[in-house]
């Protein structure tokens, strides 16, 4: 008997002229792993709202079709009842936790059914999730990946039988991606669980998702064994979904002829090993640009900030102050385009605060130019230095996009807003949304707008927290060129991400953060040829990079045209 079975399902948003699904068939069985993929705006995050009964018990519209769980029909369960048989992790799972410690937030949900056990329920729920031995910290102690697994924690504690993800590792680096995913691995295989993750991740889709499910247009265009999924390179493509790098350039080079025809595609770096045992690498055939291209040399005198000897601690509620920096010195340069990597608490976010006077350090000095901002407000720095946010929807407070970017231009005097508004909105595409409320955007429209906002008041520095994160290819791409197209907008640009792709693609130079210090400063090859640098960080390349490292230590290839152009023969 199938865990989930859906029958004719097709539901409208209030208001909406369009269906956001559209005659959905699907059953899922009992034990599986479910990777759901699909573009923005194909229906994912509603498919999985309608299976926990969110839609229609609370989000209104018309519903029409059959959704059953275990054998029962969520139109004829209450939600309360719906709860505890399907678990639901938001991406914003932040708003999840709703109590100051980890053991009462985690049996929260148990105590408000009046379960007489519910501590007992919340320790079982911890320790299921890997946070065994951290009943009694707070909230603020745990790092990104602790509080998701958390959220996690506080839906397991009503032991159902479904878990939902959505987007569960977007903004973690590789560390806590990976124990998000080994917890999952070990709820579905020793516990039984049905587990539903929304992923844009392929490599992990390889690594851990037993089926996949293509939405498309929002309907169900197939569900399939992962390995036979991942191997549809052009239908995933067309759909704006990346392949696991490794597949992509296994595909590229079949086309060249390079591969045999009709070979079984790999899907993790293992089996492309195996695949591409036969390839020889050359060194003058990688596509690359050169270093000095890249990362030209710095002229003395053109300091954009410097950092000297700051530390910054946050204080806690109780105990000793937890210290971000000691001594931190740094310094950026007029025209440079800088990638911020770390682990999740390495600073990335902190050090962007402290330059946009959002956050003052306890020690030590910071100048934008020839200015020390210790002493200034954010909105004295407003002009010289400009953050947009990881969640793109914090940059929007009006009710259109035309008055958001126009705000900080009135607000301060500007003469011009007018004409500075409607250059915006041409320069990055939103002319015809400007009426429209940010928040209701799709999620590469919010990040474009976001950016129109941050640089409204031509700032020296733009900083930029997170912008890639949650998006699709196609998404992901304009964002991209959005973000070569502002050299003529900003002199200098930084961008804190995990996101390597990004990083190779994009950075000229890459400052790493561990420890409340800088332990890396330097190029791709200087930074991703420190295996030292790696492992202490917990670094992981692009995945096409380590494919390239694996058949030769010579083979710098960070994108899939390197590779392709690298081991492009026999």
């Amino acid at each position: 008997m199938s865990m989930i079975e859906i029958k004719n399902l097709t539901y409208t948003y209030p208001g909406a002229e369009e269906a956001t699904l559209k005659g959905v068939n699907l059953e899922i069985e009992r034990g599986d792993f479910l990777a759901v993929v699909g573009n923005n705006g194909c229906g994912k995050s509603t498919l999985c709202k309608v299976i926990n009964g969110l839609i229609p018990h609370f989000i209104t519209g018309e519903f029409s079709g059959t959704v059953k769980i275990d054998g029962a029909d969520t139109l004829d369960l209450e939600i309360g009842d719906l709860a505890r048989k399907v678990g639901y992790v938001y991406q914003d799972f932040e708003n999840q936790i709703v109590r100051p410690t980890v053991l009462d937030d985690a049996s929260y949900a148990c105590m408000n059914y009046a379960m007489k056990d519910y501590l007992e329920r919340g320790r079982k729920a911890l320790a299921q999730c890997g946070l065994e031995g951290r009943e009694k910290d707070y909230i603020w102690q745990l790092s990104g990946g602790q509080t998701h697994l958390l959220a996690l924690a506080g839906a397991v504690s009503l032991q159902p039988e479904v878990l939902i993800l959505d987007e569960p590792i977007a903004q973690l680096d590789p560390q806590h991606a990976d124990r998000i995913y080994e917890v999952l691995k070990e709820l579905n295989r020793t516990y039984g669980k049905t587990i539903i993750v929304i992923e844009h991740h392929t490599e992990y889709i390889a690594d851990y998702c037993k089926h996949v499910l293509l939405l498309k247009d929002g309907r169900a265009e197939w569900k399939l064994p992962a390995k036979e999924a991942l191997g549809r390179v052009e239908e995933l493509r067309n759909c704006n979904i990346f392949p696991p790098q490794v597949t992509t350039a296994a595909y590229e080079l079949e086309k060249d002829g390079v591969l045999a025809e009709q070979i079984k595609l790999p899907s993790t770096i293992e089996e492309g090993k195996t695949v591409f045992k036969e390839l020889v690498y050359r060194e003058n055939g990688k596509a690359a640009v050169s270093e000095e291209e890249l990362f030209p040399k710095r002229k003395q005198g053109e300091i954009a900030v410097s950092c000297q000897d700051v530390s910054v601690s946050y204080r806690p509620v109780k105990g000793e102050p937890r210290k971000v920096f000691q001594s931190l010195d740094l310094e950026l340069h007029k025209g440079e385009k800088i990638a911020l990597i770390g682990s999740n608490g390495a600073g990335k976010s902190t050090l962007m605060k402290m330059l946009t006077g959002l956050l003052k350090p306890n020690s030590g000095q910071i100048r934008i130019g020839d200015m020390d901002i210790r002493d200034k407000k954010p909105e004295q720095l407003s002009r010289y230095v400009s953050l947009v946010y990881q969640n793109p929807e914090d940059m929007f407070i009006k009710d259109s996009i035309q008055a958001d970017i126009s705000f900080a231009m009135q607000v301060r005097g500007e003469e011009c807003w007018k004409e500075r508004t409607e250059e915006l909105l041409e320069k990055f595409r939103l002319l015809d949304l400007k009426e429209q409320d940010g928040r209701l955007l799709s999620g590469g429209q919010m990040r474009r707008a976001s950016l129109a906002i941050g640089v409204a008041l031509k700032p020296q520095i733009l900083l930029l927290d997170e912008p890639t994160a949650n998006l699709d290819i196609a998404t992901r791409k304009e964002i991209m060129r959005t973000l070569k197209e502002m050299e003529d907008i900003t002199e200098t640009v930084m961008i804190a991400t995990h996101d390597m792709q990004l990083v190779c693609e994009w950075a000229q130079r890459i400052i790493v953060l561990c420890g409340g210090k800088v332990i890396a400063d330097g190029t791709r090859d200087e930074i991703f040829g420190n295996q030292e640098v790696l492992e202490t960080v917990g670094i992981r390349p692009p995945e096409i990079f380590s494919m390239g490292q694996a058949l030769n230590p010579k083979a710098y290839c960070y994108t899939i045209d390197e590779f392709v152009a690298g081991f492009g023969r026999r």
